[in-house]
């Protein structure tokens, strides 16, 4: 019932209130009309077609139209009836805010001849809003020494509606300690809460208290908060302004840091209690905080931001003085600060009805466009006066109260001019003036003669190589200066022969965008460049076109690993070094190379694995290998050098080459291009000599331990049967052994020893003092009785056997006939691995000899 009675209300408020000064009206050409807002689509506003005094064969004969500058066409006129009806549903909250007045400005145009009247529509308020508190819960502190009749300023509740709609009243809910004050400041309500009566902490501590705000539209609205009271302590005095509210006039133009106010508050307690800080209050808005700043010791208020008349004319600010007791007390006070308008905004000009083509043989007088100027100033800031630039073919004609036309005033011709930038500036009649300008573009229309014309006289393109088929690799782009269809390109590629294969099995492209795509996977290595020709048609009648070429430029990938071409010797990766090199000795030279360009042909060398990387260097850039110290008896006479050969791509490719390093006794030409020997160095050649000579007496010393043994041990009678126990055949003397086949010296003991696992004898020489390692060689039984196998194996431990170093097939006869050589052979092996396992304790592996 009560939807049904206000849809009723609506209807009955719907029926517009025309107010007509019939004579004078009618030349001035002013109409207004009233309606409630929230009308539904199609609601009667009023008989437009009849108060202009127009039939309604003229509203279409004469193309009667609303101009509106509004983004929103809210009303509409039946063409058929002369009715002015409401077309989209108007919220007087949303299009005015809370402006009393809110007017629709309309302007009426009908052509042959040309008039404009103005129509207002005066949308009435409804009260289809409830009144709206910020929180749903308010909570104060208030000591429990407060005297009645202190006061504490309450959030107010918000309307959107105005007049009689927005809020009338406020009321508390009852109880006997509080009490509600409400005081008019023009449009503004400030809501105090006020104490009746002396407040018991003890006896009660928090009040809950429900604040109704009412409005006083029909059917009345209302809203609520609930007001929670806590009771504190201590502090008695309230700070106190002098005034409860203060007025401030400022122009808009105040630049940020002008002080507004300096506010001074008093309280009468000592101490801290005392002291008074100010604050913006929690019940100020938003913009106040953005536009204003308050010193928190001094009491000054202080421009922030920006400030606009146009956006706010007046700032309610509401500002606290809270004391530094406990609780702290707090005061308030209204600070009302009213904007003086400056000219400050441009006029604001708005293009309605824009013809932006126009044919070249258009006649004088024909309507380009409708212009109207606002301007946001007040009083005479906002009159304003256009004009155009002159030497145009175009003029201004006002037609009522800034409002003006747009017409040609000369004949056209395209050939000369295809297009006009209109610009209109307007000026205020503020001081100093202010003015703007717009741009209105009007093309003529064309026929199809202008050939499209590409941007480049030549295009250059690139494509890295491998990409996969169907890559973008570039695009053209040609203009036509025709409109419309005669300015419609398409592109094509122009057929020709590439490496004897159609240029179409290299690249396509798309024929609207000039985008062109690859057809295969290009190679850098063998195709680096080719050309294309393109042809862009506009789709004008008759069609015209243009060429233009295209150089393809392949780019490099680094798709190539180095390739290593040299090693610098004739012996490919072995290298003889004379054991006296000196330091910076060139060892050999790496030489590589790559197949692609630029940074991924840039190649460097480093130094990945070696026997002993302390003894060598590779230069980065060159590949040249030298020693890095002198190479001592002790060092491996093999060393093994595993070389890496890097490009300067992304990512890096490599190769590597395995150079092996023979150091010689021999003495050599050191290399001219070795580094100069350090002075230092003289001392460490005097020790290396003495060690050598130490070490060649012992093995002297062991040779003839050796060659001993062999005449002792040797018969004489070669025709001796063969004993396999014996580490020779035939020349086994069993005489010179003793009972478990050992014979002894000074400093070498050998035996015999069986070897289970094959059918082997074992000979092991056991050195003695500083040589005190033992070291076997095995006499392996051989198919034939006149020869057998001779094996040496280094540092025998029982625990952990050596390696296997060699393995030499020896002939039973001839070794009888010249058993010194056998056993010279035998004592140089044993002598050179015990100086080996010594220095190094080196492992050597095996070789078939």
């Amino acid at each position: 019932m009560a939807h049904s009675a206000r849809l009723l209300l609506l209807r009955m408020q719907a029926i517009p209130s025309i107010f007509l000064l019939c004579a004078w009206n009618l030349v001035s050409g002013h109409i207004r009309y009233s309606i409630p807002e929230e009308l539904e689509h199609g609601a009667f506003v009023g008989s437009i077609a009849k108060d202009l005094g127009l039939t309604l064969e003229e509203l279409s004969s004469r193309k009667f139209r609303i101009v509106s500058d509004s983004p929103k066409h809210y009303l509409d006129v039946n063409i058929k009836n002369g009715i002015l009806f409401v077309s989209e549903r108007i919220d007087r909250e949303q299009l005015c805010a809370q402006s009393v007045n809110c007017v629709l400005e309309l302007e009426v145009v009908i052509e042959n001849p040309v008039e404009q009247y103005s129509v207002d529509v005066d949308i009435r308020d409804i009260n289809d809003n409830s009144p709206n508190f910020p929180h749903s819960e308010t909570c104060l502190q208030i000591a429990e020494s407060a005297t009645p009749g202190t006061r504490f300023l309450l959030e107010n509740a918000q309307d959107p509606d105005v007049g009689t709609n927005s809020i009338r009243d406020y009321q508390l809910s009852p109880n006997q300690k509080f009490s509600l004050d409400v005081q008019h400041r023009g449009e503004w309500q400030l809501v105090h809460l006020v104490l009746e009566n002396y407040l018991d902490r003890e006896e009660e501590s928090t009040y809950k208290l429900l604040l109704r705000a009412i409005d006083g539209g029909t059917p009345q609205q209302s809203g609520s908060t609930q007001i929670t009271i806590a009771l504190l302590d201590s502090n008695d005095n309230v700070p106190v302004f002098q005034q409860s509210l203060y007025t401030v006039v400022l122009m808009e133009d105040a630049p940020p840091d002008t002080i507004v106010i300096k506010l001074n508050a008093t309280d009468l307690d000592y101490g801290s209690n005392s002291d008074i800080f100010y604050s913006f209050s929690s019940y100020n808005k938003a913009w106040v905080r953005e536009r204003f700043r308050i010193n928190s010791k001094s009491g000054q208020i202080i421009v922030k931001g920006i400030l606009d008349f146009e956006e706010v004319d007046v700032y309610e600010i509401n500002v606290e003085a809270k004391d530094s007791g406990s609780p702290p007390l707090i005061a308030h006070c209204t600070v009302r600060v009213n904007i003086t308008d400056v000219n400050d905004n441009a006029p604001a000009i708005t293009f309605n009805s824009v013809s932006s083509k126009i044919s070249e043989d258009a006649q004088i007088g024909a309507l380009i466009a409708l212009i109207s100027v606002t301007d946001r100033d007040s009083h005479e800031n906002e009159q304003t006066y256009c004009q155009i630039y002159p030497n145009l073919p175009f003029e201004l004609k006002s037609s009522i109260r800034n409002s003006y036309r747009l017409v040609t005033k000369e004949l056209l011709d395209r050939e000369s001019t295809a297009e006009y930038d209109i610009s209109v500036m307007c000026s205020d009649r503020g001081s100093p003036p202010l003015s703007s300008n717009k741009t209105i573009v009007v093309h003529l229309t064309d026929i199809n003669d202008n050939a499209p014309m590409f941007l480049r006289s030549s295009y250059t393109v690139y494509a890295m190589e491998n990409k996969p088929p169907g890559s973008s690799i570039g695009s053209v782009t040609a203009l036509d200066t025709d409109l419309q269809q005669n300015s419609q390109l398409s592109y094509d590629i122009l057929e020709r022969q590439i490496a004897g294969l159609p240029v179409t099995s290299y690249v396509s492209m798309n024929s609207e965008d000039g985008i062109i795509f690859s057809q295969r996977s290009f190679d850098y290595e063998q195709l680096k460049c080719f050309t294309i020709q393109i042809q862009a048609r506009d789709a004008g009648f008759p069609s015209l076109s243009s060429n233009v070429t295209v150089n393809v430029i392949i780019l490099d990938q680094n798709d190539n690993a180095p390739v290593i071409i040299s090693t610098g010797s004739a012996n490919q990766g072995r290298i003889t070094v004379p054991r006296s090199a000196d330091p910076g000795y060139l060892v050999i030279k790496v030489t590589a190379s790559d197949a692609d360009s630029g940074q991924n042909a840039r190649i460097s060398y480093e130094l990945l694995q070696a026997t002993d990387r302390s003894l060598f260097t590779v230069s980065h850039s060159s590949g040249e290998v030298r020693t890095t110290r002198r190479l001592k008896y002790y060092h491996v006479s093999v060393q093994r050098l595993v070389i890496q050969v890097n490009d300067n791509g992304h990512p890096a490719l490599s190769a590597t080459a395995t150079v092996t390093v023979t150091i010689s006794e021999q003495s050599a030409e050191i290399n001219h291009d070795s580094v100069e020997t350090r002075s230092d160095l003289q001392y460490s050649s005097h020790l290396a000599f003495y060690i050598i000579l130490a070490l060649g007496v012992i093995s002297f010393i062991l040779l003839i331990v050796i060659i001993a043994l062999i005449i002792a041990i040797c018969p004489t009678d070669r025709r001796s049967t063969y004993d396999p126990t014996c580490f020779a055949t035939s020349c086994c003397c069993k005489s010179s052994l003793d009972a478990a086949g050992r014979s002894h010296h000074s400093n070498v003991n050998l035996q015999i020893v069986p070897d289970s696992k094959l059918i082997t004898n074992v000979l092991e020489v056991r050195g003695n003092g500083s040589l005190s390692d033992s070291y076997r060689y095995k006499v392996r039984s051989a198919p034939e009785p006149s020869e057998m196998d001779f094996m040496f194996l280094t540092s025998y431990n029982p625990a952990t056997p050596g390696t296997i170093r060699k393995l030499t097939r020896i002939s039973v006869s001839e070794q009888c006939a010249k058993p010194t050589n056998v056993w010279r052979g035998v004592s140089s092996e044993v002598s050179q691995n015990m100086h080996l396992h010594e220095a190094e304790h080196a492992k050597i592996g095996w070789q078939d000899g």
